[in-house]
């Protein structure tokens, strides 16, 4: 592979330290580094060892100083209420101080945690920036998560505060916040001293008076009073945020990104990997709940000076599937990143693409897709709808940015479907066998990076060494385990296959098996139970739960299935989309006991396996198929 990528790649190969720390001098710091990297510090090294920065500062006020204070910072577009609104720089930073102030108020300081449980909203983009201002370390939990699912994390967080919203609002339904937030407090033996709530119209809450804040009232007397917060000089390797994942015990696990090296990686992203200029309009349709929102809707396209779009809707009924062609009229979006699903459902409502006539498209030079594998039928409709390219890349919570991509600002590499193309500077990507041993172009192996980690990937979890070692650096020393498997072929193009652990992705919704177990398994008719993702062709997996009732249950198995489901759905939350649970009298085992998940899988996906050595009884993988057949699968 020749060209001006290769040349870059092989740039940060030979000199890591050197091309960082010229990425670095697009950023402002209060004091440089020391070393650009010391690899005696944290678990594998620390980056920008010595510096001190502040993410807002370089997201909102130095575009202000520079005197792109009018420029628009945040268009926000939500079809679900019928409202628009323009934040500018300007804007966004005194309602950024503003809630600041607040938040000082409440006695939060530098180092205190802060948890945001917002909607899609510009208050949830204010809350992250307020916090980062401050030094405050914030952890957004998606409003979809159920109560105890938040009581976990206020117990690994330990939160100061809250900030969060009278409800958040679905196509069909509003979800009252407050009673969650009530119920997981009661339920967590952490207890944050205040909650900051904003009221929307469509749906208000009581507030009590010794605890509970008034989020909009609060702000708006601080900006009356015209008082200023000015930003806090932080380390370079203190925490930004904490943003839980599912674990495969069910346990979630706090990715931690740190400031200095998520300012240097996001602000290079936006140039080579999305080829943005600042002043233009980028917008990724994820939500602030996910490593998406937190990348590529609040942080990236301000640090860089972009303009980015923060959408409250759906890709279709809201109010039909030209909702996102509208937006990319109607703001001038030049590049779109969504996952894989949007576009699965915009195809499935509008297969010949009639919307996309209606609206003026030229704007649009780009599609990104990630999250989820991006199937190739997905991708050449895109293709041939838009007339523009569509790239996959693949990265993950834990590296906060792309490990693999078509860098379109470099240059525009061949497009295969069904890869992410290559790996991005920062990141050795390696296939290794179960011996750690590198396999062959072509062979499929497990997906390995070589430490150090890139700039903005974690540099460990919240307050837990120990499970980061053991998480992801113990099973091939040297080397990040990604948990994917898949192959690289002989041009450097890496293709992801599947999962190596319980991990399923439903929507671009990295979710656990093992902690949906554990909610079927609390059953009292629930004798053992196995959870798999199966295929489908809107979400990419759907979860399904296989459920072995207790001897002497006389229960008609259809009304404990609708049990177990509501079950899940209260305990996960309706993001799991869990809506498949099937009753059966054995699950496959192998000898040893061990549940043969991924035969189930194969089966539920009516691909070809092939019998496992170890199976204590082959007729009960026939007795799944036949369950699975009752049950439409």
């Amino acid at each position: 592979m020749a060209g001006e990528y290769k040349e870059l790649y092989e740039g940060w190969k030979r000199d890591p330290e050197g091309f960082w720390g010229k990425a670095a001098e697009t950023i402002d710091w209060y004091k440089p580094a020391d070393k650009v990297f010391d690899e005696d510090a944290g678990v594998y090294g620390r980056w920008f060892a010595g510096a001190e920065c502040n993410t807002c500062y370089n997201a909102v006020d130095r575009h202000v100083e520079a005197g792109r204070g009018d420029q628009d910072a945040i268009i926000y577009d939500s079809p679900i209420t019928g409202t628009k609104a323009r934040y500018s720089y300007s804007d966004v930073k005194k309602q950024v101080e503003g809630l600041a102030a607040v938040l000082l108020d409440q006695g939060v300081e530098k180092g205190d945690r802060v948890i945001i449980y917002m909607p899609m909203i510009p208050q949830a983009s204010f809350a992250m920036l307020a916090c980062a201002r401050i030094g405050a370390i914030h952890s957004v939990v998606f409003g979809g998560f159920a109560a105890n699912e938040l009581a976990t994390r206020l117990n690994d967080a330990k939160p100061k505060a809250i900030v969060s919203s009278s409800c958040g609002i679905e196509p069909n339904r509003t979800i009252a916040y407050k009673p969650l937030l009530d119920e997981a407090i009661e339920l967590a033996t952490h207890k944050p001293s205040a909650l900051i709530i904003f009221q929307r119209d469509q749906l208000s809450c009581d507030l009590t008076e010794e605890r509970d804040v008034d989020y909009a009232r609060a702000v708006d007397a601080v900006i009356a009073e015209g008082r200023s917060v000015p930003c806090v000089p932080v380390a370079a390797t203190d925490p930004l945020y904490i943003l839980y994942t599912s674990g495969t015990t069910g346990q979630p696990k706090g990715v931690v990104r740190d400031n200095g090296g998520h300012l240097v990686a996001l602000n290079w992203s936006m140039q080579y990997l999305y080829d943005i200029k600042p002043g233009e309009v980028f917008w990724a349709a994820s939500d602030v709940g996910w490593v998406v929102g937190h990348s590529y809707i609040v942080y990236a396209p301000m640090i860089y000076g972009a303009t980015t779009v923060l959408f409250e809707g759906k890709p279709v009924g809201t109010p039909d599937a030209g909702t996102f062609w509208r937006v990319i009229n109607e703001y001038n979006v030049a590049a779109l990143f969504t996952a894989p699903t949007a576009f699965r459902a915009i195809k499935k409502e509008d297969p010949k693409g009639e919307f996309i006539a209606k609206y003026d498209l030229s704007c649009l030079r780009t599609l990104f897709l990630a999250g989820e594998r991006a199937d190739p039928d997905t991708v050449q409709w895109a293709e041939d709808m838009l007339k523009v390219p569509v790239i996959d890349h693949w990265w993950q919570t834990e590296t906060g940015w792309a490990i693999a991509a078509n860098p379109v600002g470099v240059e525009l590499l061949p497009v295969v479907h069904g890869s992410p193309t290559v790996a991005m500077p920062g990141y050795d990507v390696q296939i290794v066998g179960a011996d750690g041993h590198p396999v062959p172009a072509n062979e499929m192996g497990n997906i390995v990076i070589k430490l150090p980690m890139a700039p903005g990937n974690l540099p460990g979890l919240w307050q837990n060494d120990e499970r980061f070692r053991t998480s992801y650096l113990d099973e091939f020393p040297g080397y990040y385990q990604t948990g994917d498997a898949g192959y690289m072929d002989e041009n450097g193009y890496l293709y992801i296959m599947s999962r190596t652990d319980d991990i399923i992705n439903v929507a671009g919704h990295r979710l656990s098996t093992g902690a949906m177990e554990e909610v079927l398994s609390a059953h009292p008719d629930v004798a053992e139970c196995a959870v798999i993702g199966i295929a489908d062709k809107l979400k990419g997996q759907l979860p399904a739960g296989f459920v072995v009732l207790k001897t002497g249950v006389d229960r008609a198995p259809i009304d404990i299935e609708k049990e177990l489901i509501g079950l899940v759905r209260e305990k996960i939350g309706p993001v799991a989309a869990f809506k498949i649970a099937v009753a059966v009298d054995r699950l496959p085992k192998t000898r040893s006991g061990k549940i043969l998940r991924g035969t189930m899988r194969a089966i539920a996906d009516h691909e070809d396996y092939r019998m496992p050595a170890t199976i204590d009884d082959p007729a009960i993988l026939d007795e799944i198929e036949h369950a699975l057949r009752e049950h439409g699968i």
